[in-house]
């Protein structure tokens, strides 16, 4: 028995019997049918808009990005906050104290972000919180409560093995601009 996977243009016959080929000589069928034949209905080099415009975000209101990254990207209606660490901007050194004291000053390096692309903590949607340790996770929400207040982005929370420089936190978010 015969069931079509139409992925291009012409159609692609792939067995189903327990005597066809191995899953990977049909995965090798299949990526040489790609290849050979024509492309996608849509793809992004095809469609008007090909090339996304962005501007990118940067302040000294936080720390410098210590890696080839940008501090935030700003697309039409998204801002993209790079993970912000507990650095102090005006010595680009991690700050004193443990957990709290990490926290607090990781999101007052998100905020000045946050705001140097024209949003408030009230336009972030999304935030991804990194922990060096999950026993941290109950301080950490305290602060978190306390700094988003009512608001409520969605959040991811992930323990990490390391973090840059030996930090315990870091937060990286999406804001929608106002309009």
């Amino acid at each position: 028995m015969l069931r079509r996977l139409i992925l291009c243009s012409s159609p692609l016959r792939v067995a189903r019997s327990s005597r066809s080929m191995p899953p990977v000589d049909r995965a090798r069928q299949l990526a040489h049918h790609l290849s050979t034949s024509a492309p996608l209905a849509f793809s992004p080099s095809q469609s008007p808009k090909s090339k996304m415009p962005f501007e990118v975000v940067s302040t000294s209101n936080a720390p410098s990005a210590v890696g080839p990254y940008s501090q935030a990207i700003k697309t039409d209606s998204l801002v993209f906050v790079s993970g912000c660490v507990p650095l102090v901007p005006e010595t680009m050194k991690v700050v004193e104290g443990g957990i709290e004291e990490q926290t607090e000053q990781a999101f007052k390096n998100f905020q000045a972000v946050v705001e140097a692309s024209g949003c408030k903590l009230t336009d972030v949607v999304k935030t991804t919180v990194f922990l060096q340790s999950l026993g941290d996770f109950a301080k950490v929400n305290a602060i978190y409560s306390r700094i988003f207040g009512e608001h409520k982005p969605a959040r991811s929370c992930v323990e990490v093995a390391k973090l840059p420089l030996g930090v315990l936190f870091e937060i990286e978010g999406i804001a929608q601009l106002p309009k």
